[in-house]
């Protein structure tokens, strides 16, 4: 957490470090910190179907009550992306400010969020957060546990635009986020659980037409993976002028516009 602290970013840029599966913490040029999705316990295992090892794969870079940052921001609730355990070790409670929808914003209160520090957050909402604004984008629910999926675009001063798709099924209405120009696009490729395989992510993409993509949601669970190198095959097919990025866990990545 320090080494994020302490890293610097440029003027037109941004800078993200991967903690697995939908997990990403965003530094902008001010030094704000945005956190989305973060897992950074093995909480799934009890809730996993039965025969499936939700054990997870990826070892915890940050625990729970080291992570300190400005804005910690959610997609939906399912325990991989809103995780009580993460969420209830948090030791910066009280400086943070928690954002997603409605079912993700009762968990923030039941561990222990105070009701100002709650902001709800739905598709096409808008949110000015310091330098970053953080707008709601379509997501189709993947199943009928929770009908409140959606994505992100972050907006980083005069930095980048990142769509985050979410959790999220194959639907027309995701190519809306186009309108808002993004230039990188983070995108779920495990196709598991009706969330986009490797191909329909690289389809998106040629309809978002970002300057580059990067696949996640594809390494925290043996039950749940796919091969990152099957969409960067997908994307030059389907999308060759998109680039591909693929971070390593915990690595800073710099991304300018």
């Amino acid at each position: 957490m320090r080494e994020i602290r302490e890293f610097p970013v440029e003027r037109d840029a941004v800078a993200l470090w991967w903690l697995g599966q939908n997990g990403f913490i965003f530094k902008s040029h001010e030094g704000t910190l945005l956190a989305a999705d973060l897992y950074l316990t093995d909480s799934c295992v009890a809730i996993a179907p039965a025969g499936t090892d939700f054990h997870r794969q990826v070892p915890v870079l940050i625990p729970p009550e080291e992570v300190d940052v400005d804005f910690y921001a959610v997609t939906h609730n399912h325990q991989d992306h809103t995780d009580p355990e993460t969420i209830g070790g948090l030791r910066h409670k009280d400086t943070t400010h928690f954002i997603g929808p409605h079912p993700s914003c009762a968990v923030f209160r039941r561990e222990g969020v105070e009701s100002g520090r709650i902001l709800p957050c739905w598709p096409d909402g808008e949110l000015e957060l310091r330098d970053i604004v953080i707008r709601g984008t379509f997501a189709l629910p993947t199943d009928d546990t929770d009908l409140n999926h959606m994505g992100y675009i972050f907006e980083f001063g005069k930095g980048p635009r990142i769509y985050m798709t979410g959790d999220t099924d194959d639907c027309e209405l995701l190519a809306s986020a186009r309108r808002h120009e993004p230039h990188l696009m983070i995108t779920c490729i495990n196709g598991g659980f009706n969330n986009l395989s490797h191909d329909e992510a690289a389809q998106l993409a040629a309809r978002i037409r970002p300057r580059a993509a990067i696949p996640c949601h594809y390494d925290m669970f043996a039950d749940n993976a796919a091969d990152p190198r099957q969409f960067r095959a997908s994307l030059r097919r389907r999308a060759p002028e998109v680039g591909y990025l693929q971070p390593e866990h915990g690595v800073p990545v710099v991304f300018s516009v």
